[in-house]
């Protein structure tokens, strides 16, 4: 099996759930809501999936706000990218991984000015051979062709196997899998989730210990 490992970008190589928090309380300052507000956001977001257009369109009916929800969805996408961070011993691993030989891409769902500039923001972008944003290609995760076009874009193919790495069991192990990758789940720390499809080969905590298992199971045997 060849050195091919592909990452999800949010909550996975970027804390994408501090940032939308930050991003949240300053919404509600800026606005002079009240901690109710703070917890709808967070609330409403942890319950939506897919694209951001039909929260922006209840974040405008919730609060009343004369602002368009398009308007209010760019505003968002063009804070976020200097609310997230990715953690410095995370980057050191992909740093190490890359070291080894290993060809790294992202794949993400997402908007491709959003996702981009956060990918840009935290340094990303130097440490991985390719990105593909769904937003950019018109396909979204599980779809197994966005994980052949970010495979193309490391400069190898899904055929010869590889490694999917991320913290949705639906979009990010299923969807790996169903590309003929291996996975590894990184378990999320603040949402619930259950197993509905295939397995993850492994199961971690951070982009560091599943780098640590790749570099550990490239090893010649003996």
């Amino acid at each position: 099996m060849q050195r091919l490992a592909l990452f999800d970008l949010d909550d996975t190589l970027i804390d994408r759930q501090a940032a939308f928090r930050a991003w949240a309380e300053e919404f509600v300052t800026d606005r002079g809501l009240d901690d109710k507000a703070l917890t709808w956001l967070i609330a409403t977001d942890a319950h939506m999936s897919g694209p951001r257009g039909p929260f922006f369109a209840a974040v405008r009916d919730e609060f009343a706000l004369r602002q368009a929800a398009g308007d209010l969805w760019q505003q968002y996408r063009r804070r976020m990218p200097e609310l997230v961070s990715c953690r410095a011993e995370d980057r050191d691993a992909l740093r190490q991984l890359r070291a080894a030989g290993w060809r790294i891409g992202i794949v993400t769902n997402g908007m491709a000015d959003n996702q981009q500039g956060k990918i840009r923001r935290t340094g990303l972008d130097a440490l991985v051979d390719g990105c593909c944003i769904s937003d950019e290609v018109g396909i979204r995760k599980p779809d197994p062709t966005i994980f052949q076009i970010i495979a193309q874009r490391c400069g190898t193919s899904t055929q010869r196997g590889g490694w999917m790495v991320g913290d949705d069991l639906t979009l990010d192990i299923a969807g790996g899998h169903g590309a003929g990758l291996h996975t590894i789940w990184l378990r999320p720390t603040r949402t619930f989730q259950e197993f509905t499809g295939p397995a993850p080969d492994f199961t971690t905590a951070t982009v560091t210990d599943a780098v640590q298992i790749l570099l550990t199971r490239d090893l010649p045997a003996g």
